[in-house]
């Protein structure tokens, strides 16, 4: 039997190592679903990070498994195998294949961190061609250049704000969030609602002020693919796109103290309608039904006035209250 042309073999191999890796990466189904615009990047990345690594394992256990088979030992034969002491042209492929690769996912995981808005918070202000972080350190420890205008000195903003194309835009919704031991607090700063849920409307460019009284926390929900965390003394960003209605849940994915597994609370996102029934019903609980409800101080009544609700229940004649003051 005619032995296979070498160039051949190898192009027939990596063929078949690369639809099968391909269909692998996009086809593994180990996250979970997606619903927001982050979480597409983020698995994009990830499926293409499948890709390679099933391609390596194919082909390094592939090898190994040749290795095994063909230069096994035979029967009777005792003899040593050759001595080789490296091979340049093999050592330099396989050290310049996984820088090349390492280098590629270095730049694309960066790509994606700007695509999700991971160089917005901070941002560097400039002026007169200096760039100036925004951070009230600096201003603290004499380090302010010259000529800077104070008020651009704000306080610093680590996490995810918003991508390149929205940079500078306010975000549709502003919810300031507050991490304690063991609970999430989310306070609504145009509404004065305060929840203990995250109701978001959907396609809704939500950004999160997260912040921690305590210890440090991280705000996940896997379904967003996104994750900050909750720092004290340091403010940090979390901002968003909900794409799908549903229910998530929100993890603590920062070892927090004892309870730490029971700090969860979830996300909800809502139709914009169903959001503005929440937000109603959210402010009219908060309002007092009748005036009524309002306490009183009895000592800032009249006799009168004080007696006026028994009177009507044991029905006394109101001119003989009225002649108390008398």
């Amino acid at each position: 039997m005619k032995q296979i042309p070498a160039p051949l073999l190898t192009l027939t191999v990596g063929v078949v190592v690369t639809l099968v890796s391909l269909w692998v990466g996009f086809n593994n189904g180990l996250l979970p679903e997606q619903a927001s615009a982050q979480s597409v990047l983020v698995d994009n990345f990830f499926n293409v990070m499948v890709v390679i690594g099933t391609a390596l394992f194919l082909v390094v256990e592939g090898a190994i498994v040749y290795c095994m088979i063909a230069f096994r030992q035979r029967k009777g034969d005792d003899t040593d195998g050759l001595p080789i002491e490296g091979n340049l042209p093999l050592e330099a492929f396989w050290t310049a294949i996984p820088a090349i690769i390492v280098i590629g996912l270095g730049i694309y995981s960066v790509q994606i961190f700007q695509d999700m808005g991971g160089f917005t918070p901070g941002d560097m202000v400039h002026d007169h061609g200096t760039m100036i972080a925004q951070s009230s350190d600096a201003a603290l420890q004499g380090l302010t250049p010259e000529g800077a205008q104070p008020e651009l000195l704000a306080k610093s903003v680590y996490g995810f704000g918003a991508p390149l194309e929205k940079e500078g835009v306010s975000a549709d919704l502003a919810v300031n969030v507050s991490g304690m031991q063991y609970a999430w607090i989310f306070t609504y700063p145009d509404s004065g609602i305060v929840d203990g849920e995250l109701h978001v409307p959907v396609n809704a460019d939500v950004q999160l002020n997260i912040s921690a009284q305590d210890v440090i926390h991280s705000f996940w929900v896997p379904q967003f693919r996104l994750k900050q965390d909750a720092i004290p003394g340091k403010d940090t960003e979390l901002r968003f796109v909900a794409t799908k209605l549903g229910t998530y849940p929100v993890v603590c994915a920062e070892l927090c103290g004892g309870y730490h597994g029971a700090m969860r609370t979830q996300v909800i996102v809502h139709s914009p309608s169903d959001y503005q029934k929440w937000v109603e019903s959210r402010i009219a609980q908060a309002e007092p039904a009748t005036a009524e409800a309002i306490a009183a101080n009895p000592a800032d009544l009249t006799d009168q006035e004080y007696l006026a609700p028994y009177g009507a229940d044991l029905d006394v004649d109101a001119q003989l209250l009225a002649h108390l003051n008398d």
